[in-house]
């Protein structure tokens, strides 16, 4: 019996370590969210604002490497697959971006 126990923990720092655990859970709960998700019942439509907050709160994720947080959002909240522009943002805004800000 502990030599179970020592695999499965063995196995469990492994799989941690690859980042591959943290892959399966974000996997796992993307999943169980699609499944929970009513097809018949349709989606508000994503207002001018809320698509702009959406997409600084997802270009803060993919930024921290939240991959699959990031994609979760995105399914969720019915925003473009394709992120939109970083200028157009800024435009939307009315911020500004100094260059040394350009690369992050």
């Amino acid at each position: 019996m502990a030599a179970v126990a020592e695999l499965k923990a063995v196995l469990k720092d492994t799989l941690e370590k690859k980042g591959v655990l943290g892959h399966l859970k974000a996997r796992i709960r993307a999943e169980v969210f699609n499944a929970l998700d009513d097809d018949c019942e349709p989606r508000p439509s994503l207002s001018h604002e809320n698509l702009l907050i959406n997409e600084l709160i997802r270009e803060y994720l993919e930024f921290n490497k939240y991959k699959y947080t990031a994609s979760v959002l995105t399914a969720e909240s019915g925003q473009p697959v394709v992120p939109l522009d970083r200028q157009f943002l800024i435009r939307e805004l009315h911020a500004f971006e100094e260059s040394k800000d350009s690369a992050i």
